[in-house]
């Protein structure tokens, strides 16, 4: 039988791989960005180095610290009610679990470098003309691309299987 605990594995391996793919980039990232100083790669996308010590889009990245264990905190709860989540989730689906394991994957990705950095590092800058999204990492992408999918389609109850 397919249940939801034995798929676990599955689920939280592709957290972790999203979790190591994103710390990978942001190594790359440190290793041979300038800080703060834009790299062209196509037009309206540059690669830009930036530590982020507040939330999404640099909320209270100006706050006198408290911010890094607060968010800290807040990945590690979400991350813990994520688990709890997948790992009740009815059989059959898979949409439900992979957007999870994204979340999950951006959770932890952003927590490590919290604890170890206090910061996080974003990389990717979208820009068009004067206007320009607030730079992010693979991370943040996952989480985003997860809450999509969770509002989108969001979990399902498993379809009825007609008794013989």
């Amino acid at each position: 039988m397919n249940t939801p605990a034995r798929r676990l594995p599955l689920w939280l391996a592709v957290a972790l791989a999203i979790c190591v793919l994103d710390q990978l980039t942001k190594q790359l990232a440190s290793a041979y960005l300038d800080y703060a100083i834009p790299q062209a790669v196509l037009p309206g996308f540059n690669l830009t180095l930036l530590h982020n010590t507040g939330a999404a889009f640099s909320l209270f990245h100006d706050q006198a610290g408290w911010q890094r264990w607060f968010f800290a905190t807040i990945a590690v709860v979400v991350s813990a009610a994520v688990v709890w989540w997948m790992a009740r989730l009815e059989p059959g689906q898979a949409w439900a679990p992979l957007a999870l394991a994204l979340v999950l994957g951006g959770a932890c990705g952003n927590l490590v470098d919290r604890v170890l950095l206090g910061y996080v590092v974003d990389f990717v800058q979208i820009y068009y003309e004067r206007w320009s999204w607030p730079a992010f990492n693979v991370a943040d992408a996952a989480i985003s691309v997860g809450a999509v999918m969770l509002i989108v389609r969001g979990p399902r109850p498993a379809a009825a299987v007609p008794q013989q």
